[in-house]
């Protein structure tokens, strides 16, 4: 089964009374930068009734020196599996971000790059299902583990070797989800230190924010093909996303799966690996 890829807060709400579990997980993935923010703990606090907390920061590759880069299909099936998820579950990802959506599409491709689409984000997020009225609860969540089998499904993936060779070949197009000011200079991240600004030869602008309303849900379908047609980004063509670390580029990845483009692929390492690893003349400053 696969199923779609935003879910609204009614149909969660609904799903949730009409008990569907355990075929249905919640997740939620709030993440925020290590010595900010405890999200587990606010987790704890205050969390859609039957969700469990998913840890961006255990699930990633540990080894790395780049931020959030995936972990082994071994690693994600067994942290999956201990959260009571299988192949045969329908996931549904939230985060707490006030901006609607921030982190949940991350998750989103994550389980799709490891083979499992039956996923889907809440769209609007902790926020608007707050807004609606709708409960939250301090209990825990007690889940039984269960197998997960993780695939990687290659496509969706791209490396610091795919990206390198495309900037001759262009294979596909690359676009870039972070904002203007760090994708052109020279607006740095507040208590970043040692990655400037910048981006990729070759690559297009197409800040993941403007794929949401300003109350935080996705915009409709025709305004998302709107802002793809006005950077000049080909749908039927092959293409793949990229930002700071490899997370709001999977909003890109999203949004183009909402018009029906399934394999937007996205470079993991982004301007975090770009930064430190390529050449100086493929760095745009």
């Amino acid at each position: 089964m696969v199923s779609r890829a935003l879910v609204s807060a009614g149909w969660l709400s609904g799903a949730l009374k009409a008990k569907r579990a355990p075929a249905l997980r919640v997740l939620d993935t709030t993440w925020y930068s290590p010595g900010g923010k405890d999200a587990r703990k606010e987790f704890a606090e205050r969390h859609i009734p039957g969700a469990s907390f998913f840890d961006l920061e255990q699930s990633k590759d540990q080894q790395s020196p780049y931020e959030m880069m995936l972990p082994s299909e071994s690693q994600f099936a067994k942290y999956a599996g201990e959260l009571g998820i299988s192949n045969s579950s329908h996931v549904v990802v939230y985060d707490s971000d006030s901006s609607g959506m921030l982190y949940a599409p991350r998750l989103w491709w994550m389980f799709r790059v490891f083979g499992h689409n039956n996923v889907s984000v809440l769209d609007g997020g902790l926020t608007n299902w707050v807004k609606r009225g709708l409960p939250v609860t301090s209990e825990v969540t007690h889940v039984k583990p269960e197998m997960f089998r993780a695939t990687l499904n290659r496509s969706l993936l791209k490396n610091f070797e795919d990206v390198k060779e495309n900037i001759s070949s262009r294979r596909f197009q690359l676009v870039d989800a972070r904002s203007e000011g760090r994708f052109r200079g020279p607006e740095p991240k507040a208590g970043e230190v040692g990655i400037e600004p910048g981006h990729i030869p070759g690559s297009v602008n197409l800040p993941f924010t403007n794929f949401l309303t300003k109350d935080g849900y996705e915009k409709p379908a025709h305004e998302i093909r709107q802002l793809f047609q006005e950077r000049g980004v080909d749908l039927t063509k092959p293409l793949t996303a990229t930002c700071r670390r490899g997370v709001t580029a999977c909003h890109l990845a999203l949004a183009a799966f909402l018009l029906g483009k399934e394999d937007a692929a996205v470079y993991d390492g982004s301007w975090s690996e770009w930064f430190h690893r390529a050449a100086a003349e493929h760095k745009v400053f």
